[in-house]
């Protein structure tokens, strides 16, 4: 399969003009396959997930299937996944991968081959990442994207109560361990603007390095959100977050977000009528975000 020619934040940001600033996230557990009237196993699995993408898919921006959901249902699970993902490029949305890898050496290369690299079978628009591990252990990730025109969202400030004790403790620098990933992520596109700029074109209105920035997080002092690539914020909707709470947190940054919700749509289901109504009204939600 050929990849992309454009950035994955260029494509980003002309979805989001295009379709809206909400993702759904593909989130087939058990309780949402009961709710469905369908069994927990791989055929319920494969129904929802293909069915929600037939709807949803060509409403939104991008779609967000959570890899969990999936490999708990083994390798067969796995395959579906893999479905899902054809199907999400055929309706023409984005694909972000919920996988939140994060690892070092050939072992974080593995893992972009993947979920980056076009030859393979599981490979996203862009996939979700976790820093911990030192956000230069993604440095492969970092390459893939740049090789393969995909993006990266890397979890920076998390809405999960536990989150604060890592994301919000201070490095020997001083800098909050949130606002050292923010500003790596911020060095990195600035990176790809300069690459542009010298080779004669203009930079892409939005970079393809993004950050997971909760809805409902806090954000820590000196932490700047303003990274000059997308914002993925979960939270809206279900967990109680609106356009109102977004704008406080991220402030100017407001245009680059892309607001994340799953339950609040998928629990509309199956009817297709039910679904594309819960979707519009998120993408009503959502819209005030674009106003900066």
């Amino acid at each position: 399969m050929s990849g992309p020619t454009q950035p994955f934040g260029a494509r980003l940001h002309a979805a989001m003009a295009a379709r809206g600033r909400v993702c759904v996230g593909i989130d087939p557990h058990p309780g949402l396959l009961a709710a469905w009237g369908l069994d927990d196993d791989v055929a319920g699995l494969e129904r929802f997930s293909r069915d929600a993408v037939a709807v949803l898919g060509p409403l939104v921006p991008a779609l967000k299937p959570q890899s969990a959901f999936f490999e708990r249902h083994g390798s067969r699970g796995v395959a579906v996944l893999a479905r899902v993902l054809a199907d999400v490029r055929e309706t023409g949305a984005l694909a972000v991968l919920d996988v939140k890898r994060g690892d070092i050496g050939s072992t974080s290369r593995a893992y972009a081959d993947a979920y980056l690299d076009p030859a393979s079978d599981l490979a996203g628009d862009a996939v979700t990442l976790s820093p911990f591990l030192g956000l230069g252990s993604l440095a492969p990730f970092v390459e893939a994207a740049r090789t393969h025109a995909g993006g990266l969202f890397v979890l920076a400030l998390t809405s999960n109560p536990e989150g604060a004790e890592v994301q919000h403790a201070r490095a020997a620098d001083g800098r909050s361990v949130a606002a050292g990933v923010l500003d790596g992520l911020r060095a990195l596109n600035a990176e790809d603007a300069a690459t542009a700029r010298a080779s004669g074109r203009s930079p892409d209105p939005l970079g393809s390095f993004g950050a997971v920035v909760g809805a409902t997080a806090s954000l820590p002092a000196g932490a700047d959100v303003a990274i000059g690539g997308p914002l993925l914020a979960p939270g809206m909707g279900a967990q109680g977050a609106d356009a109102t709470d977004v704008r406080r947190l991220v402030g100017d940054a407001s245009p680059a977000v892309l607001a994340s919700t799953s339950r609040q749509v998928l629990a509309a289901g199956p009817d297709p009528d039910a679904l594309t109504a819960a979707c519009r009204s998120a993408l009503t939600a959502a819209a005030p975000l674009g106003a900066g």
